[in-house]
């Protein structure tokens, strides 16, 4: 007697094909999201997060770059001056504001003595000036840890500078944190905005907790004075836009200790994204740079975008096979292992979201997943575009 069609294992050809790709770039997915995503969650869930009483923490010196920001650093400066901290001091340099920076300065330095604002020559402005203003932040420091991050930023936490602190505790040379973005309801593609930013801290978190550190942002970074002179400075930046934090990361981070901090103390943030065209700005910057990066972090990611359209398309092959031809088990074979991949990447997005305060995602994690690669390769065209007209 005939065994049924779905119990008949002679099948033809190209189910073995479709089915064996779908099974080939479903578990390199898998190994992506179980471990390569998860890790700043597992991360965090493994670490100590009792102080011991013989916490021995390092002096630390705070440095921000600032421009035309004075309605930002009354808003937010405080917040880093009162920090819960031993010992620090907070260096904000004066990019030539022609806004009220100056005098708010003064004013915070009469009830923060811990303040300390210089300023850019007027002459020197347009020339690298966030890299210009960053050394001599930098070069008025009294302490060997430098915390930075932006005047739009404003710290998660009154134990901040505490969490990176007890990093460099450790004997870490740099440290990488996270940056939260708080984005209006009424901003258009809101969602995928707190998605793309999540991904973002996922790749380059993961990665320096896997011992591959790429990059940082200079909204929640920190590292050793004594490491930005023996690179001297960012003379191997000064001829690229931007660069100052992620490219100078890249350059010196697999030469030294990196640790990350990704508890929810630990992190920054700002609602500076008050619109698509903010954001697209911000984004911008990163993808620019990201050119320029050495090392094998993108051919990492790439691969992972790569496989993810390739399942995508084994999925759609094998549905589109199985209705033409009436292939019914390599229909349920391809849906099943679409919803599996779905399954895990709702958990480990979801997980990684509550800890980063990304927002809740369902069903719209499945459209994002598919639309950010052709969203990042847009803004890529627009940042070359945009670095082309002002040379």
């Amino acid at each position: 007697m005939d065994l049924p069609y779905i119990f008949n294992f002679n099948f033809p050809l190209p189910f073995w094909i479709i089915s064996g790709a779908i099974l080939l770039f479903f578990s390199i997915q898998l190994v992506y999201y179980l471990l390569v995503y998860r890790k700043p969650y597992v991360y965090e869930q493994k670490r100590n997060k009792s102080l011991p009483l013989s916490e021995n923490l390092p002096s630390v010196s705070v440095v921000i770059a600032s421009k035309n920001e004075s309605e930002n650093l009354e808003k937010y400066l405080p917040a880093i001056l009162e920090q819960d901290y031993p010992d620090f001091e907070v260096i904000v340099v004066n990019m030539g504001s022609t806004d009220e920076t100056d005098v708010l300065l003064k004013g915070l330095n009469q009830k923060y003595p811990h303040l300390y604002h210089t300023y850019v020559p007027a002459e020197a402005e347009d020339v690298n000036g966030k890299k210009l203003a960053l050394t001599l932040g930098i070069k008025a420091a009294k302490n060997d840890i430098l915390l930075f991050t932006e005047a739009y930023c404003v710290p998660a936490s009154d134990h901040w500078i505490r969490e990176f602190g007890r990093e460099f505790s450790k004997g870490r040379d740099i440290v990488l944190g996270f940056c939260k973005l708080q984005v209006g309801r009424k901003v258009a593609m809101r969602k995928f905005i707190l998605y793309d930013n999540l991904i973002h801290g996922l790749k380059y978190l993961s990665l320096a907790v896997l011992g591959k550190p790429f990059m940082g942002i200079g909204r929640n970074l920190a590292y050793r004075k004594e490491i930005f002179f023996e690179e001297k400075g960012f003379s191997s930046v000064l001829n690229i836009d931007e660069g100052e934090d992620d490219l100078f990361i890249n350059k010196i981070a697999g030469k030294k200790s990196v640790g990350v901090v990704v508890s929810p103390e630990s992190m920054t943030q700002s609602d500076v994204v008050n619109n698509f065209f903010t954001w697209r700005a911000l984004k911008s910057k990163y993808l620019y740079t990201k050119q320029f990066y050495k090392g094998v972090s993108s051919l990492v990611f790439g691969f992972e975008t790569f496989s993810k359209y390739l399942f995508y398309l084994s999925v759609v092959s094998g549905i589109t096979y199985g209705m033409v031809f009436g292939n019914y088990p390599l229909i349920a074979l391809s849906v099943f292992f679409l919803v599996v991949r779905f399954v895990v990447q709702l958990y480990v997005i979801g997980k990684s979201s509550r800890l980063f305060n990304a927002g809740k995602y369902h069903v719209n994690l499945f459209f994002f997943d598919l639309f950010q690669p052709f969203n990042n390769f847009k803004f890529r065209k627009y940042a070359n575009k945009r670095n082309r007209l002002r040379k």
